[in-house]
């Protein structure tokens, strides 16, 4: 289970971040903080940089700058320790596979054939029961709606308890209703655990309505700031074009 906690200091904190990749930059300067209790969206057209930032900051990438994480009593932590949600589950929908079975497998590293242990089983019924999904655990994986899989992928996400929630257009082509199941949970572990969440979501009504701090990027940061205040500027308009239709 995530220990609750609640926090005013606490962040992820980019300074200076630059990735440069076969001679050609990638990003350059990024300076922005996540913080604890706050979702905060990453947005920008395709090729902005965006996987790029969310690749250093799962220590994918070597990066210049640095990338702390900040305890509530201003003290850096050393392992920043991430969660992260893809856009897709890609798997063979025929596969025999419960989303219990699945779940364990990712959990112990261990083929699905191998068994699951009570202890196991019992961890994976928690995870579940922290997204709402509890009744997930005995159907098969390939046929769960893809809001159900956006729930199962955010349960794995989730353990062990991560400082840093990186949710990367997690909600593409998923139905109303499931987008509204998966970010109200979203919402809910954000007030009950004061998880840094960061979002990257070409969905710019989305970030309107679920975001408390929005970061504009293209290869650095344009501009950053509450959603509103974020579209309202001519670098916005640069970026996205749409003027006053983006309001």
């Amino acid at each position: 289970m995530m220990p609750e906690h609640h926090c005013s200091l606490c962040h992820i904190g980019l300074e200076g971040v630059g990735v440069q990749r076969g001679g050609q930059t990638l990003l350059h300067d990024v300076s922005m903080h996540i913080h604890c209790g706050q979702l905060t969206a990453l947005i920008g057209q395709n090729g902005a940089g965006k996987t790029t930032l969310i690749r250093a900051l799962l220590g994918e990438l070597p990066h210049s700058g640095s990338i702390r994480h900040v305890d509530d009593h201003g003290r850096d932590i050393p392992h920043l320790r991430t969660g992260y949600v893809p856009q897709h589950l890609q798997f063979d929908k025929e596969m025999p596979v419960t989303v219990e079975d699945f779940m364990a497998a990712a959990f112990t590293r261990r083929p699905v054939w191998t068994g699951v242990s009570k202890k196991t089983r019992q961890a994976v019924t928690e995870a579940l029961a922290t997204v709402e999904a509890a009744e997930l655990a005995q159907r098969p994986l390939g046929r769960c709606s893809g809001g159900e899989l956006q729930r199962v992928l955010l349960a794995l996400a989730l353990h062990p308890a991560p400082d840093l929630l990186v949710l990367d257009e997690p909600v593409s082509g998923v139905d109303q209703n499931g987008l509204k199941m998966f970010l109200d949970t979203v919402l809910r572990l954000k007030e009950t655990h004061h998880m840094a969440i960061l979002l990257v979501s070409h969905d710019l009504h989305l970030v309107r309505e679920y975001a408390d701090h929005v970061v504009l990027l293209e290869k650095t940061v344009l501009a950053q700031g509450g959603a509103e205040s974020v579209f309202r500027t001519e670098q916005f308009d640069a970026v996205f074009g749409q003027g006053k239709e983006a309001r």
